[in-house]
C-alpha cells in the first residue's frame, strides 16, 4: 500500500497539495509496516521498505517544489 501511495503522490504532485498528502500517507504507512511487531513483517526485506519510503519522500518533495513555483503566479 505504501508503494502505491508513493507512486500516486509522484503522479499527482501537480494537484496543489494532493501529492503532498499522499506522500505523507505513504511515508506513514511504510514506517508502520517496518515496525517489528507488524504481522507479516520480514526483517530481511529492508530494501523494499526503503523504496516505499523514498517514493513517499519524492512525492512530498515534488509537491513542495511545484507549490513554491506555482503559488506566486496565482
Amino acid at each position: 500500500m505504501a508503494l502505491m501511495l508513493g507512486a500516486l503522490s509522484i503522479l499527482t504532485f501537480w494537484m496543489f497539495g494532493l501529492g503532498i498528502l499522499l506522500g505523507a500517507a505513504a511515508i506513514g504507512t511504510a514506517l508502520a509496516a517496518r515496525r517489528p511487531d507488524t504481522p507479516g513483517h520480514d526483517p530481511g526485506d529492508s530494501s523494499a521498505g526503503i523504496v516505499r519510503i523514498l517514493t513517499g519522500i519524492a512525492g512530498v518533495a515534488f509537491g513542495i517544489v511545484f507549490l513554491t513555483a506555482a503559488l506566486p503566479h496565482l
